[in-house]
């Protein structure tokens, strides 16, 4: 198995599932989506996992959007998908995404129930089982661990990452901590995955979590760009910069709508001219109001491009 240190460096992408008017998938979209990633210096694709609306996919869809992906990226980017819900769902998403020859797993928490802390760990062992692939573990909602049970992860073959979900800065601390702690040596992967994650990305970066997935690279990879360059060289002028005028009131206008983490990245993703189509239910479209609130929102983060790029 290769180290995944090496796989997933760079500003991790999680593209969109397109769908068509009739809210079937449409994997030529879906194709073109994918190019347009690598394209902007993708690290690495995440698909069909949480912007890819995971969990509206059938199994077969599931299937066809990672075919498609990774035909497409052909080797240039490792290709990863999401797989989760309830144990027998998560168990055969892993053995789908090693057939499918995807490069890892995003292991999404369980559906509906929450057990304690000893029973997420049998979740996870028996989701992984023997499907000899890498997974990432997503930590938040129903799959929220704990800094005493987390280390118990290290002894399951094939996980090699932990991703937050939750944004509680000191529980990641501590969870981090007890897990490196627990083996100093291991190459274990750590993620910020919450919505929006630039605008936490110096507080995780901190904790020595500075791996982070951008919705934004899917209709504004150009912003997404130069906010990790500035994260890697310590700009904070760059970074102050790009919240103030893009990311802070990006996040005002997501917060207004249950769902809008990805109702708004599809919408905005469709203002540049991307044929990504609508979300599936229930998630909601946004009102034409926001949608002008969305556009302005991203002339703005434009114009915060070119005011750094002339103060260079």
């Amino acid at each position: 198995m290769a180290q995944p240190s090496t796989e997933l460096n760079g500003l991790l992408a999680f593209p969109l599932t397109p769908f068509t008017e009739d809210l079937a998938i449409n994997l030529d979209a879906l194709a073109e989506t994918v190019e347009s990633h690598i394209a902007a210096g993708a690290g690495a694709l995440f698909v069909a996992c949480g912007t890819g609306e995971f969990g509206s996919l059938a199994p077969e869809e599931h299937a066809a959007v990672l075919a498609r992906a990774r035909d497409v990226a052909a080797g240039r980017v490792p290709v990863w998908v999401g797989a989760g819900g309830g144990a027998a769902t998560a168990r055969a998403g892993g053995a789908a995404a090693r057939a499918g020859g995807a490069d890892g797993v995003l292991l999404m928490p369980p559906y509906l129930v929450t057990g304690p802390p000893h029973g997420l760990i049998d979740h996870v062992r028996h989701a992984v089982a023997d499907t000899g692939i890498p997974v990432v573990v997503y930590h938040r909602g129903t799959g929220a661990f704990t800094a005493e049970t987390a280390p118990d992860l290290l002894a399951i073959p094939g996980v090699v990452g932990f991703k937050d979900g939750v944004g509680d800065v000191d529980l990641m601390t501590r969870i981090r901590t007890a897990i490196t702690d627990t083996d100093p040596g291991r190459d274990f992967l750590f993620f910020n995955g919450l919505p929006t994650a630039e605008v936490s990305a110096r507080a995780y970066a901190a904790i020595g979590v500075a791996r982070y997935s951008s919705a934004v690279h899917c209709f504004a990879p150009e912003i997404a760009v130069r906010f990790h360059r500035a994260l890697a060289d310590g700009d904070d002028t760059a970074m102050d910069a790009l919240l103030a005028g893009f990311y802070l009131p990006l996040v005002a206008l997501r917060q207004e709508t249950r769902g809008f983490a990805v109702s708004l990245v599809k919408a905005a993703a469709r203002l540049r001219g991307d044929k990504v189509g609508g979300v599936r239910p229930p998630l909601a479209e946004p009102t034409p109001e926001q949608t002008d609130r969305l556009a302005a929102i991203i002339d703005g983060g434009h114009a915060v491009l070119r005011g750094l790029e002339h103060s260079r």
